[in-house]
């Protein structure tokens, strides 16, 4: 997994509540258990009519946040079932953050999993983010997760908190294999011990 620092990009706002799981990611593509591949199918009932053609009025389909990386949603974003082949669909796409006021649980925790962060935020200063990102792609938005700071196209700074853990594991770019990785030494010290007191096993 990726590390992530420092993010620099253009913010697309989607201010629609109760963004579920199978608008992210409609379960006829959850037949593959790969990471990859699922980005052209992100938002895919939002995104395309029923011939596959691009809905040009679709914010993801505009010129200016093609290359997106930071989404301002609204509330309840990720709710629905518990697929993680949403945050999978969100980051192939190239989306690295998404901010919102509150995030379903089992989805936000995947996030982190999968190399995204997800900011919660008062709903004012969403709304200011979402105000900023309706700029377009000029309005380039700041995302520091070392010192836990967004800083708008205008220069405003606005903090969020973060789990001091999950930090951890985003800015070193650890998902659950990596940080079991982080223990080999330890392991491998276990095994050798096991194996030699007892052999048997």
């Amino acid at each position: 997994m990726d590390k992530f620092e420092k993010l620099h990009g253009i913010a697309a706002p989607m201010p629609l509540v109760n963004i579920d799981t199978d608008m992210i990611i409609p379960k006829v593509f959850l037949k593959t258990i790969k990471r990859s591949g699922l980005g052209v199918n992100l938002f895919d009932e939002m995104r395309y009519d029923r011939e596959g053609n691009e809905l040009p009025d679709f914010v993801l389909n505009k010129p200016q946040y093609r290359n997106t990386q930071i989404l301002v949603a609204g509330d309840n974003f990720g709710c629905g079932s518990s697929r993680e082949h949403a945050p999978w669909a969100i980051a192939d796409f190239g989306i690295k953050c998404v901010i919102s006021t509150s995030f379903a649980d089992i989805f936000y925790n995947n996030c982190f999993k999968n190399g995204i962060l997800p900011i919660v935020l008062e709903q004012h200063h969403v709304d200011l983010i979402m105000e900023d990102a309706g700029k377009g792609e000029n309005a380039r938005i700041t995302v520091h997760l070392e010192t836990q700071e967004i800083t708008t196209s205008d220069g405003e700074v606005i903090a969020f908190e973060v789990d001091a853990f999950k930090k951890h594991c985003l800015l070193h770019g650890l998902d659950d294999i990596g940080l079991t990785m982080e223990k080999e030494t330890h392991i491998d010290a276990f095994e050798d011990h096991h194996g030699t007191h007892r052999p048997w096993v």
